[in-house]
C-alpha cells in the first residue's frame, strides 16, 4: 500500500470514527450534562489507551521540549474543541455541524499563510473566499437565521484549525498513542473540573452503553486524525475529510430523522468544492 493510499484510507477511518462518536453523544445530550458527559468519555478513553497500551503503537514519554510544547498547544485546541463543538452539535442537527466544519482545509490554508507564512497564490485565496461565502449559506439557514450555536461551531473550525498545525509541527519520533493521551487526560482533567459547576446526575444503563461506545470511536478518531498527517501527501489525503460529511448526512437522516435545507446543501457543496480546488492547486505548486 502506497503512503498516500494509507493516508486517505486513515482519513476516511478517522472523519468515520468522530461522526459515530458525534451521533452517540447527541443520543446521550438531554440525559448526561454536558461536562459529566466529556469527562466520563474522555476517562474511559484515556483508560482504554492505557489497557491497549504496545498494541496500537508505542507510549512513551521521552520527549523533547520543543515537541511537549506542540503537544500541550494541541491538547489545549481539544479542550476547546470538545466543549464548543459539542455544545453545538447539541443544539444544531448534525448533518449542519459537520458541514461547517468541511471549511477546516481552507482554514489550515490560510493559516498556514498568515501563521507560517507559506505562499498561496491568487487562486487559492480566491477559492478560500467563496468557500467562507459558501459558510455563511449554511449557518444562516432558513428563516432563523444566524445563531449562538452556529458561532459555537465555527469556534470549533478555529480550534480543528489550529489542532491540525500543531500536529504537523510534532517531530516524527513522538509516538501517536503518547499524543492520543495527553488530549484524552488534557480533556478529561478540564471537563472535571467545569462539571464541579454543575450537579452530576446517575447514568442509565442504556446511557452508560452510549458513552463506552463514543470512548471507543472518539479513541480511533484521535488516533487516525494523528497518523493522517505523518502518512502520505497532506493535498492528497485531505479531500477525504469529506466523507465525514457523508456520514454525517446518512446517520442525520436514519438516527434522527433530520436531512439540511437546500441552503445548507448548497453551502456544503460550495465549500466542498472550494476545498478540493484548493487542495488540488497545493498539489500542483508542490509538485512544479
Amino acid at each position: 500500500m502506497t503512503p498516500n493510499l494509507a493516508g486517505a484510507l486513515l482519513m476516511m477511518a478517522s472523519m468515520a470514527c468522530f461522526t459515530l462518536n458525534d451521533t452517540l453523544l447527541k443520543l446521550t445530550a438531554s440525559a448526561v450534562p454536558l461536562f459529566q458527559l466529556i469527562f466520563l468519555r474522555s476517562a474511559i478513553t484515556s483508560l482504554l489507551i492505557l489497557l491497549t497500551r504496545g498494541r496500537m503503537g508505542p507510549l512513551h514519554f521521552n520527549i523533547e521540549r520543543r515537541d511537549w510544547m506542540f503537544m500541550g498547544l494541541r491538547a489545549g485546541t481539544e479542550v476547546v474543541i470538545a466543549y464548543f463543538f459539542l455544545t453545538a452539535l447539541v443544539n444544531m442537527p448534525l448533518a449542519n455541524v459537520t458541514a461547517i466544519l468541511q471549511v477546516v482545509p481552507l482554514a489550515v490554508t490560510l493559516a498556514s499563510a498568515l501563521i507560517l507564512r507559506e505562499a498561496v497564490g491568487w487562486r487559492r485565496m480566491l477559492a478560500i473566499g467563496i468557500g467562507f461565502i459558501g459558510v455563511m449559506l449554511i449557518v444562516k439557514p432558513g428563516a432563523e437565521g444566524f445563531n449562538i450555536w452556529s458561532v459555537y461551531a465555527l469556534v470549533a473550525v478555529v480550534g480543528v484549525t489550529l489542532r491540525d498545525l500543531a500536529t504537523r509541527q510534532l517531530s516524527p519520533i513522538v509516538p501517536s498513542m503518547t499524543v492520543t493521551l495527553v488530549t484524552a487526560l488534557a480533556v478529561m482533567g478540564a471537563a472535571g473540573l467545569a462539571s464541579l459547576t454543575e450537579e452530576w446526575v446517575s447514568v442509565t444503563v442504556e446511557a452508560g452503553l452510549l458513552i463506552s461506545s463514543s470512548a471507543v470511536f472518539i479513541l480511533g478518531g484521535y488516533f487516525f486524525s494523528i497518523q493522517v498527517m505523518r502518512t502520505g501527501d497532506i493535498s492528497f489525503t485531505a479531500p477525504f475529510r469529506y466523507t465525514g460529511l457523508i456520514w454525517a448526512l446518512i446517520l442525520g437522516f436514519i438516527v434522527f430523522g433530520e436531512w439540511p435545507g437546500w441552503l445548507t446543501l448548497l453551502g456544503a457543496a460550495i465549500v466542498v468544492s472550494t476545498g478540493i480546488f484548493t487542495l488540488y492547486r497545493e498539489r500542483k505548486v508542490s509538485r512544479a
